[in-house]
């Protein structure tokens, strides 16, 4: 049983997308046999707006890391950073033996190396049409020319010892292709005539019927606009949309304005092209952005980046008036040629309105005829069905309606129901000649880069990043000794707190939380260590005081701000502070309160208001100092000690009875 299990195992392919699955971007693809992994893309995502302070979004490579000596290679489709822009991130955490891939891509991957330092951590192989490259002993990858809106894109027919997997990449059909680069429909032809056994597509547009429109169908309408404004003409567009650029550029030398451009990669990837040969422009056409304001207006082309409504991106600072050299004019007419990606749009629509209260004529939308989408619809999807003839059926490239109306698509193509699978990251699709079926899945999720592109924001920092966005930050300062006695006043600051508690009720709340720390939970952050000063893990005793105040905070006040606490250690015998909670009443209940019996110093089991005096009983099992968010300076010695405030006096023959403390 155990050799059939194992030669089961051998004989099966696995693919494992680790992006790109129920979401647009980060499109990253595993494709596994023996000890071979060959990696298909690994793209990036752009940050939704609970993610503060994060750059971009990748997906988690923790199995890529895990499994890095059995990395064979990478295969590159096309340039779009949503399947380019974390290699060069990834190259820092595992090496990649070679990536192949066109010309464009590979160009503009190395300029992401470079600044990332890792260009000795992979060998770039450029490929063409039709070229075959062999990846480990397994994989058999040859380069089939597509259309998309990007130059220099391909699908791929990955043959592998169960059968040939087509792979497409994101694509469309245009016949009528602005760099003359036709789609290879005779490549799909023969491979679906030779057998596929599965078919992995692009479903980013399945739910659009028909046709997708040529590139070339936007460039009468692009002409119109540019031809009737009578000021400035502003184009925004996505820098990697080789063929529009192209099309504006000439645009632009045919009603006679002069180019400035705004935006990095606007700036580099054109700059890529021209050197490559994918954009052809005369050097006079442009004007460097310094002197634009030099050139009249009914001369001036402008184009930048933006088309999203990214908020450091050329057009978006021109929409706050924060742009250096340029400020919208009421003559200006800007375009949108770009449709928003799914969970832009609120970002897009803001900016449009700024740009129109700023008095420009704003062009955008799908009724002017200005943008075409670079992914196939329906009926291009169908024609890919109909050319590979696939037998087991993937899609992919999507959100999750679109995964399932994409299924339904191949349905009606004669693919089987039984034949179709819907995955989502971190699923593993296992292939025989005779099977599809899914394996135990992989660790699959996102990781955050802030905007250094450096450092991970892990899931404790983004929810303290929410936290201080929503609630905003209470920071205190206690100073205590190495005995467990407050030895000053706590020092409370808010910043971005909205509340009805004024400053000398925080004080005494927090005069509070640290008694019960100390009364209840010193013995276990305390150890004894031979006569000497005592270990005090001072983290411990921070964290014990942040979660009682945030208790009572959510409690009390229904918020829930960010809350840090740094203590301020004190030698032993330092003279104690008497805390102000005993001159106030706390009549609520104390839900931190335990079973606590009454000890030294103790009242009800809790903390009271007056911190014992008595020293601290020998501690011997708590953990060492961690003292990463300790201040280290000594409490000044003569300043501490605050005279206790008199009790007023009470009627004769009554008895005093003071509530816990406790939070």
């Amino acid at each position: 049983m155990t050799s059939t299990l194992s030669k089961t195992k051998q004989a099966c392919l696995r693919v494992i997308p680790l992006g790109g699955l129920h979401e647009i971007g980060k499109n990253t693809c595993v494709f596994e046999y023996g000890d071979d992994l060959m990696l298909v893309d690994a793209g990036l995502a752009f940050p939704s707006d609970g993610m503060h302070g994060v750059n971009v979004v990748m997906p988690d490579t923790s199995f890529l890391r895990e499994n890095q000596s059995r990395i064979r290679g990478m295969i590159v489709t096309h340039g779009h950073e949503d399947h380019i822009g974390g290699i060069a991130h990834h190259l820092k955490n595992f090496d990649i033996p070679v990536i192949y891939g066109p010309r464009l891509a590979l160009s503009m991957l190395t300029g992401k190396m470079d600044e990332a330092g890792v260009t000795d951590r992979t060998t770039l192989q450029t490929v063409g049409p039709r070229d075959v490259v062999k990846v480990g002993q397994h994989f058999s990858v040859e380069f089939i020319r597509n259309t998309h809106s990007m130059a220099d894109s391909f699908s791929l027919a990955i043959t592998t010892p169960v059968g040939t997997v087509i792979f497409t990449g994101d694509f469309k059909f245009d016949h009528t292709p602005v760099d003359g680069e036709h789609f290879d429909l005779a490549r799909l032809a023969h491979y679906g005539d030779q057998g596929v056994l599965c078919l992995f597509s692009d479903s980013t547009n399945a739910e659009v019927p028909g046709y997708c429109p040529p590139e070339r169908s936007v460039f009468p309408n692009l002409d119109r606009h540019i031809a009737e404004a009578e000021g400035r003409v502003i184009i925004t567009t996505f820098a990697s949309s080789i063929h529009r650029v192209s099309m504006i550029l000439e645009l632009a030398l045919k009603n006679g304005r002069k180019v400035g451009l705004l935006g990095r990669s606007m700036l580099n990837v054109i700059a890529k092209a021209r050197e490559l040969g994918y954009m052809r422009a005369p050097d006079e056409l442009f004007v460097p952005i310094k002197q634009i304001n030099d050139v009249p207006d009914r001369e001036t082309l402008l184009l930048m980046t933006g088309s999203q409504g990214e908020p450091l991106a050329a057009l978006s600072r021109i929409s706050r008036g924060d742009h250096p050299q340029v400020k919208v004019k009421s003559s200006d007419t800007i375009i949108f040629s770009a449709s928003p990606i799914p969970g832009n749009t609120i970002s897009v629509v803001n900016t449009i309105d700024k740009l129109m209260i700023l008095g420009a004529k704003v062009v955008y939308g799908k009724g002017e005829g200005i943008h075409v989408s670079g992914h196939g619809f329906q009926e291009d999807q169908k024609l890919m069905l109909a050319l590979t003839r696939p037998k087991y059926f993937v899609p992919v490239h999507g959100e999750h309606r679109m995964l399932v109306k994409h299924a339904r698509t191949g349905h009606s193509m004669g693919v089987p129901e039984d034949n179709t699978l819907i995955i989502n990251n971190g699923d593993v699709v296992e292939l025989t000649p005779d099977s599809i079926r899914k394996g135990d899945p992989v660790k699959a999720g996102i990781e955050l880069l802030d905007q250094s592109r450096n450092g991970i924001v892990d899931a404790r920092v983004l929810k303290e990043r929410q936290q201080l966005a929503e609630d905003g930050i209470i920071t205190i300062l206690a100073a205590i000794s190495t005995d467990g006695q407050m030895v000053a006043p706590p020092r409370v600051n808010l910043r971005g707190v909205v509340t009805t508690a004024d400053a000398r009720k925080m004080s005494l709340w927090t005069e509070r939380e640290i008694t019960w720390v100390l009364e209840n939970k010193w013995k276990q952050l305390c150890r004894n260590t031979g006569g000497k000063a005592p270990e005090v893990d001072w983290m411990g005793v921070q964290r014990e005081v942040e979660v009682g105040l945030g208790r009572r905070m959510r409690r009390e006040l229904q918020v829930e701000p960010l809350i840090l606490c740094l203590v301020q250690p004190a030698p032993g015998g330092t003279p104690v502070y008497k805390g102000r909670a005993d001159a106030e009443p706390d009549d609520r209940p104390a839900p931190r309160g335990r079973r606590g019996g009454g000890g030294p110093g103790r009242r009800n089991g809790h903390g009271g208001g007056q911190v014992r005096n008595t020293p601290a009983p020998v501690r011997t099992n708590a953990a060492p100092a961690a003292a990463t968010a300790v201040v280290d300076k000594p409490v000044v010695e003569k300043a501490v000690a605050a005279k206790p405030e008199p009790e007023p006096e009470m009627p004769a023959g009554r008895t005093r009875r003071r509530r816990s403390a406790a939070a």
